[in-house]
């Protein structure tokens, strides 16, 4: 009899412990981000792919507009502001509350449009409320014939004295390889949850 009540006991205490201890996984955390880059650059396109949007939906942003980026260990919400002319000069009015910064720029400019590009990478690198955060740079339109390597991007846009200090990860890519970006981006999460658990934000 006490073997049966000892049996009993510990299939009710299995019983138990799969119900208390195999409930639903943890909430993924939300990190919300800022994405800037010149028009053109592909930020549109690449945020939009991460999504698994149709590209024939795809239009280039003229305000600014916020998508959820699912990954396995996170949720991106990324705001992504419009990169023409018009609308570069009001880029900080929406910085405040970021987490983390996506810089995008088509590695085949031509010379004036890749000055632009560093002259807007440059004060957002120092900007009050992005300098401490985390940003992922990434040199987009690899295929096209004219892309520049990540290390003339690096040389060009003084990044090793610029970013020195700063937590930031420049990466090629395009939308011909997806796999790529993800990576570049999973990155760019690590930062982020490294910032968590700095001891001053504990």
């Amino acid at each position: 009899n006490c073997g049966i009540a000892t049996g009993w006991k510990l299939s009710k205490w299995r019983c138990f412990r799969a119900l208390c201890c195999k409930g639903p996984p943890p909430p993924r955390p939300e990190y919300d981000l800022v994405c800037i880059g010149l028009t053109g650059s592909g930020k549109t396109s690449l945020l939009s792919q991460l999504c698994s949007e149709s590209p024939e939906n795809i239009v280039s942003t003229t305000g600014f507009s916020i998508k959820a980026v699912p990954f396995q260990n996170a949720i991106l919400n990324v705001k992504e502001l419009g990169g023409a002319d018009n609308i570069r000069k009001y880029w900080s009015r929406y910085y405040q509350g970021s987490q983390g910064v996506i810089f995008v720029l088509e590695s085949a400019f031509s010379e004036d449009d890749l000055k632009t590009a560093r002259n807007e990478l440059h004060p957002a690198l120092q900007h009050p409320q992005l300098c401490t955060l985390p940003f992922l740079i990434l040199a987009n339109h690899q295929d096209k014939p004219a892309a520049r390597s990540v290390q003339e991007i690096k040389k060009y846009f003084e990044l090793e004295p610029l970013a020195r200090g700063k937590r930031w990860i420049l990466k090629p890519c395009s939308l011909d390889d997806m796999e790529a970006v993800k990576d570049s981006f999973s990155l760019l999460i690590n930062l982020l949850e490294e910032r968590d658990f700095e001891p001053s934000r504990m």
